[in-house]
């Protein structure tokens, strides 16, 4: 199993309204892709130091590296085209890809 993990950094104030773009637009698209088989949204509850904002991870889970590269090379530009359309520097992203054992 290989998880593709998006850590973001969201500014209080448009928290609301990022949750419901990602449930009822982004994830949607993303799963759509077909390449991913199930996903998480969670809440970073650990405060860090000189953090501003609030975190979530969003878990995106997939069956093989190859699903993973095919989204990376096929659909994951334009997503993050329209979301930095949407958030621009709002929304800082961090990504990492894991693999379960």
């Amino acid at each position: 199993m290989i998880i593709y993990n998006v850590t973001c950094n969201i500014p209080e104030e448009i928290e609301t309204e990022w949750i419901h773009w990602m449930k009822h637009v982004h994830i949607p698209e993303v799963i759509a892709t077909e390449k991913f088989t199930s996903f998480k949204i969670l809440k970073l509850l650990t405060v860090v130091e000189d953090n501003e904002g609030v975190n979530y991870a969003i878990q995106y889970y997939c069956n093989t590296i190859e699903d993973f590269n095919e989204y990376v090379d096929l659909y994951a530009p334009a997503l993050k085209a329209k979301t930095y359309a949407r958030y621009g520097d709002k929304v800082l992203a961090f990504r990492t890809l894991l693999e379960e054992v």
